[in-house]
Formats: C-alpha cells, structure tokens, sequence
C-alpha cells in the first residue's frame, strides 16, 4: 500500500459537485492498494501518517505528529499511485489491486486511524473526485508499507 501525504492548512473532496468531505488543517492521504496488500499493510500505514512527525515545534522543527497537533485528516483513494511508467507514454496500473480488495483495505486503514480519535473525512471510493488542497508548505511525503526497516 501507498499513501501520498499532503500537510494542509484545509481541503475537501466533491463528487459530481456535493461536497463529501472537508477537513481542516491537517493531511491529506491519498492512498492506493497494491495487489498482494493486507490488512498488516494498512494498519502499519495508518500508524505511520498518524505518527510522522511533519508538523514544526515552536523553534520551526519537524518535531510534530498529527496526532501531537490533534490535525484532521482527508483520505482519498487513489488507484493511479499504482502506476508503472517503465514502457510507453501510458501508465499501466497492473499492480493495483482489484476494486473489492482495495476498498476493504482502504476501509481499514480509516477505521485504524478512527481509533486515534482524530476527526477523519474521506472521499467516495471507485468515484471520479475533485479534490481541493491548499497544501501546507508545501509538505509532501510518500510512505510504501513495503519499504520497512
């Protein structure tokens, strides 16, 4: 499983104009799941974007989690961080799981984050979204559950 993070000061998601989610300040979470993912996977990148220390302290330094800044959180599938670009000029997305195992996945990974108490939007799975960002920063970090120590 991916998950592209944005630290935002707000943003929300539409689908076929109704707005279905809005957060404050806080992360955006695009993620996409990858044939052979877990459940192991999205808890481990639940833990991980609620645990990253990507907000500044006092002196201006990486030292905060969104948990630390009790931040909002916006997620939103997205099969496409599953692209491979190696050959031609359109990506393939061969790698990405199958619509019924990712939105379970992606599920899980919410209801992880759920249990931390943070407040928690999401986007409409398998839906065409308009996603509006005003990112933070800007602040950008790719996770990949797997790429573990």
């Amino acid at each position: 499983m991916k998950a592209l993070l944005q630290r935002v000061t707000r943003a929300a998601v539409s689908v076929g104009g109704e707005e279905v989610g809005r957060i404050g300040s806080g992360l955006v979470a695009f993620v996409g799941v990858a044939n052979g993912d877990t459940a192991e996977d999205a808890s481990y990148l639940a833990q991980r974007t609620v645990n990253l220390r990507i907000f500044a302290d006092e002196t201006g330094k990486f030292n905060l989690s969104l948990l630390d800044v009790k931040g909002e959180l916006l997620v939103v599938s997205q099969f496409t961080l599953l692209a491979d670009t190696r050959k031609g000029r359109r990506p393939s997305f061969t790698g990405a799981a199958p619509p019924t195992q990712a939105e379970v996945l992606v599920q899980q990974f919410v209801e992880q984050v759920q249990t931390t108490g943070l407040r928690i939007a999401t986007g409409r799975f398998q839906q065409y979204m308009h996603v509006e960002i005003h990112n933070d920063g800007p602040v950008t970090i790719l996770l990949d559950s797997r790429e573990r120590v």
